[in-house]
């Protein structure tokens, strides 16, 4: 089956639905293809900076329908137990993937996106138009393709990218938990060779997802063994998994997670959201990232459909630099903090620091997050 539309979504997670949401919010036809149905749970920290919330509410995206927890304070720890806490500048709030990729999809289908449940098995470009075909043979022909495919794709080899032909050694382990944790903390605490993040979402669950690297896991014969081997030896993890019981069946793993740079444009599909690059877990700040960089290509897209860019060369290099001026700077502080936290001593010295003059913590905070995304969208006539 053929079908035309103005803009194609290549995966249909936090991205790619919150773009498909403003493109068809300010007139265009979209089409998303996502492999999997929804609702389905995601590898993912599930805390999301109020720096979003003005576009979700220009969106009319109501969160607040999804009882979320909201958090206003940090509590960080280095892998021997040393701790600080603040407050958060901005604030968030925890949402689990299953509830708001489901939620998003619905809202999309209701602006009038098309979403198709398949795997992408090329996308071809030429004569300054997109051919994506899938694997259960639709082909889909668009003037604009969004590369919204997630941390690593089969996509990804299909493009060449030059990430994916380097072998990475972080894995990612995330499990939803029933027990006690305050309401309102987003919890980071560092162990030997990985992260973790702990804080609550919606119906008073908590979420506990850390990146560990493969070096430190091969070690263990299983997630059990890892966790009470190496990640309880921070004594605050040790408390929280002591404390809460795990509702999922089986833990969900992700490997091969890379936190190379990547290219924001390839074969001139434009990527966002983890597709375009990955802030390291500790920062706390993917989803917004996410979020923000969907409006930021939707926001372009409009331009260039109103005629106010004038050709894809043009939006290409104003995607580029719209994504370097907002995020860089932010991915690269993220991977500071990563190597930093991993050297024992050093790490021991600036947490000594930061409990002697705790504001430096929150000065770290501002720099890997962003101001309130302001709107100005004006919806097509």
């Amino acid at each position: 089956m053929d079908t035309t539309k103005a803009v194609t979504i290549v995966g249909g997670g936090l991205a790619g639905l919150t773009a498909a949401i403003h493109l068809s919010k300010i007139g265009l036809k979209v089409v998303v293809i996502e492999k999997n149905e929804f609702p389905k749970h995601k590898v993912c920290g599930e805390y999301i900076s109020n720096e979003t919330l003005s576009y979700l509410d220009w969106l009319s995206i109501n969160i607040s329908e999804l009882n979320p927890a909201y958090i206003s304070k940090l509590d960080f720890s280095t892998a021997d137990g040393k701790r600080v806490s603040c407050d958060l500048p901005l604030g968030g709030f925890g949402i689990s993937r299953y509830a708001l990729d489901a939620f998003l999809c619905k809202k999309a289908l209701q602006n009038g996106c098309e979403i198709i449940h398949d795997y992408v098995d090329d996308i071809d470009y030429k004569n300054d138009l997109f051919t994506v075909s899938t694997l259960n043979n639709r082909i889909i022909s668009s003037e604009i393709v969004i590369g919204a495919f997630g941390k690593r794709s089969n996509i990804d080899q299909k493009l060449k990218r030059e990430f994916i032909q380097k072998k990475s050694h972080w894995l990612a382990v995330k499990a939803h938990y029933s027990g006690e944790f305050p309401n309102d903390v987003v919890g980071l605490h560092n162990f030997e060779g990985g992260y973790c993040g702990v804080s609550k979402v919606e119906n008073n669950v908590i979420n506990i997802c850390y990146l560990a690297s493969y070096e430190s896991f091969k070690k263990h014969k299983s997630i059990e063994d890892y966790q009470n081997q190496i990640v309880s030896k921070n004594p605050h993890l040790k408390m929280i998994f002591d404390s809460s019981k795990m509702i999922f069946e089986t833990p969900l793993t992700i490997s091969q997670i890379s936190f190379d740079k990547k290219a924001t444009v390839e074969n001139h599909v434009l990527m966002i959201g983890d597709t375009a690059g990955l802030i390291h877990p500790l920062c706390g700040n993917g989803m917004a990232i996410a979020i923000h960089s969907a409006k930021n290509v939707s926001e372009l897209i409009g331009d260039f459909y109103e005629n106010k860019i004038k050709s894809r060369d043009e939006l290409e290099k104003k995607h580029i630099a719209e994504w370097n001026g907002n995020f860089k700077k932010r991915l690269r502080i993220g991977r500071i903090l990563a190597f930093l936290l991993q050297k024992q001593k050093l790490s021991a010295v600036l947490m000594k620091i930061m409990i002697k003059f705790p504001f430096l913590i929150t000065i770290i905070i501002k720099q890997t997050h962003g101001k309130s995304i302001i709107v100005e969208c004006p919806k097509f006539q």
